[in-house]
């Protein structure tokens, strides 16, 4: 069994390895030649742009990796049934319960991998290309309005609630165009706060933004002894103290696709804090969790071609079969979570569908030919 499994898993890694290898070089080709356009802006060389378009490559295996998975399986699958070798295997003793266990453990290091690209390697590239593209200014994409975060504050009126807005990030990572409102209790502006920059430190505890040329606005109530009044003062920088760490700016600054699951999860709790919208980032850690077990739906969608004859089709008409699967896994799972987002479905369940789907039909598919072929 030692040889078979030898045999098994050399020929599938192989396979699934040139199908990555395949889809970084197209997607590297069409992402280069598109930044190709934006070279000579503000000293953007092409060699930065290689290097942008090289850090936002894992970005796109992560996300086809469990079609990378499914057609280099189904090929490997329809290669060893086209020459015979796996009804040898098969006549050998290798029975469907242990076929599938044997993929099953590949396909569990697929699910390693695929987990470990999207939660560490993937968030970092991603936030490492837009950093790149900044310095030559071309920034990070936020949306007409920027960004906004909210937080609450208590001082000894009572809380405030404050709400911030960023325009953009520089050069160097600070964040640009910083406005700050504050409330008090009963919903009146306080005090807002406008800066050329803020600098936020990279810690995950209760910190303080360090705001760069600042304009401070104070609108001052009427009193028994005073008349309402407005005071601005102007200041080259001040501390600003918050709750909002490092992590929870760069979640409402950057794309939810580029976040890991641990990210995704402390702003949706950040955001639920604040009694904001979370269904988005609830969805989209849900996928993040469970998206890696999607080499394993794959590797046993592959199977069943094992126990095709090869008079069913030849090797490359089994491959663009398992394309097209591949491309309605993706089709279906950006549906349903759209789909989850409009209703307001249940998020574990609305990221588990698909999956669930496709797990159905390939052991349909599994069990029909074991017992009919």
């Amino acid at each position: 069994m030692k040889t078979v499994r030898n045999l098994l898993y050399r020929d599938v890694l192989w396979s699934v390895f040139f199908v990555t290898i395949f889809f970084i070089a197209l997607f590297f080709f069409f992402d280069f030649v598109d930044e190709m356009s934006r070279v000579g802006r503000n000293g953007y060389t092409m060699q930065a742009a290689a290097l942008a378009v090289l850090l936002e490559q894992p970005g796109h295996v992560y996300e086809l990796f469990p079609i990378a998975v499914l057609i280099g399986t189904i090929y490997s699958m329809a290669r060893l049934a086209q020459s015979s070798e796996f009804t040898i295997l098969r006549t050998a003793g290798l029975g469907p319960g242990r076929a599938l266990s044997l993929l099953g453990v590949i396909g569990l290091l697929f699910a390693v991998l695929t987990f470990g690209l999207g939660e560490y390697v993937t968030p970092h590239s991603e936030q490492a290309a837009g950093f790149l593209k900044a310095r030559f200014g071309m920034g990070l994409a936020i949306g007409r309005t920027g960004a906004w975060l909210k937080d609450r504050r208590r001082d000894p009126a009572g809380e405030r609630s404050i709400t911030i807005n960023v325009r953009g990030v520089g050069k160097d990572g600070e964040l640009t165009g910083v406005r700050i409102f504050e409330m008090d209790p009963t919903g009146r502006e306080v005090r807002s706060l406008s800066a050329e920059h803020a600098i936020v430190p990279r810690t995950r505890t209760i910190t303080a933004w360090t705001l760069k040329d600042v304009t401070e606005t104070n609108w001052n109530p009427r009193t028994p002894t005073s008349e309402p009044r407005v005071d601005e003062k102007k200041l080259p920088e001040m501390s600003w103290p918050t709750t909002l760490n490092a992590s929870v700016a760069a979640a409402a600054l950057l794309p939810v696709q580029s976040m890991g699951a641990a990210d995704l999860w402390r702003y949706s709790t950040h955001l639920a804090e604040q009694e904001q919208y979370t269904q988005t980032y609830r969805i989209q850690f849900w996928k993040r969790v469970l998206y890696p077990f999607a080499c394993l739906v794959m590797v046993a969608l592959a199977l069943p071609f094992a126990y095709l004859h090869a008079r069913a089709g030849g090797v490359s008409v089994k491959v663009f079969g398992g394309i097209m699967l591949g491309i309605s896994f993706v089709l279906l799972n950006n549906v349903v979570g759209h789909l989850g987002l409009l209703h307001e479905w249940t998020p574990w369940i609305a990221a588990s569908v698909p999956s669930v789907v496709y797990l159905l039909m390939s052991m349909s598919a599994f069990a029909w030919l074991v017992r009919y072929r």
